[in-house]
């Protein structure tokens, strides 16, 4: 706050007048209703305590206090944006600090939130998804009865199992897990969805730096994993069984959910995944299943197609 109150006592001795000027500043402070109602909780203040401290009152007293005249941070008329004064009494000696405005809680609260979100190769629109904005579709009731359930007892903490929403193209599978999303921010849960066909391509790439396992590692722990789009990605045995394998494995350990969403049922997915260039492994892909049907609850979702 020293840079503040410097640059008062500069403006105070550049003017000529200083005395007159300076009287008449302090009758102003002392006069101020809020400074008066200070001083009046605080009897034994000396005289020569006030007079000291003058800068500080007056500095008080310019400032907006919590937002008053402010409609928004970046309307903050303050010195210090975002930050609201604070007069207290230490010692029998006046004291002056600052602290957050409501509008830079709510701000750094909105922003704290938005970062519990985090996403790989995901659209802007599913990221910015609103709950509030799904339109009453008795085709996807079901998806909107479940997903009512699962944020009823994130309340309490994490669920232990997540969706898979499974349908045709365009239904808005992947909105969901947007709005799912941005609902358990509210609750400090964090979430992470991730285009699986991307996904494919990543985890082979990181093969040459080195980053495979940190990754992996990543999407094993987080409070809320969303897979959009499982079975789209090419077929691998290595990519099923070493990388999905690992993370589901893990997961289905932990208690710990997963969302899903894909053009096929759980069945119609089991197939897909047990063909391979190595053939048919159906033991290996009735595993994978077996951990998805851990981690989700599977859920239908029809009705018409929002692309078109």
């Amino acid at each position: 706050m020293e840079p503040v109150q410097s640059a008062l006592k500069k403006w105070m001795q550049s003017n000529g007048n200083f005395k007159e000027n300076y009287e008449k500043i302090k009758q102003e402070v002392l006069q101020d209703p809020e400074i008066k109602a200070f001083l009046s909780t605080y009897p034994d203040l000396t005289r020569r305590e006030i007079d000291k401290n003058l800068i500080k009152l007056y500095e008080y007293k310019t400032q907006t206090k919590q937002c008053k005249d402010c409609s928004s941070l970046g309307s903050c008329k303050n010195m210090l944006k975002g930050y609201s004064p604070v007069l207290d009494v230490l010692n029998n000696e006046i004291h002056l600090s600052y602290e957050k405005c409501h509008h830079r809680v709510v701000y750094e609260k909105e922003i704290n939130q938005q970062k519990l979100i985090q996403s790989l190769y995901m659209p802007k629109d599913i990221l910015e998804a609103n709950y509030n904005q799904i339109d009453e579709d008795p085709n996807r009731s079901a998806a909107i009865v479940e997903i009512n359930k699962f944020m009823m007892q994130a309340k309490d903490g994490i669920p232990q199992k997540g969706l898979y929403f499974y349908g045709p193209f365009g239904v808005g599978k992947s909105y969901f897990l947007g709005a799912v999303a941005n609902l358990l921010k509210t609750f400090h849960i964090s979430s992470m969805m991730i285009y699986m066909p991307e996904l494919a391509r990543e985890m082979k790439a990181s093969l040459k730096d080195d980053s495979l396992n940190r990754k992996i590692d990543l999407f094993k722990k987080v409070d809320v994993l969303m897979l959009d789009d499982i079975g789209a990605e090419m077929q691998s045995a290595w990519f099923r069984d070493e990388i999905l394998g690992s993370i589901l494995q893990y997961r289905m350990m932990e208690r710990l959910p997963v969302f899903f969403t894909a053009n096929y049922s759980m069945e119609q997915l089991e197939e897909l995944l047990s063909t391979t260039r190595n053939g048919i492994e159906t033991v290996k892909a009735g595993r994978i299943i077996e951990r998805i049907r851990q981690v989700s609850t599977e859920v239908p979702v029809f009705g018409k197609n929002r692309r078109s």
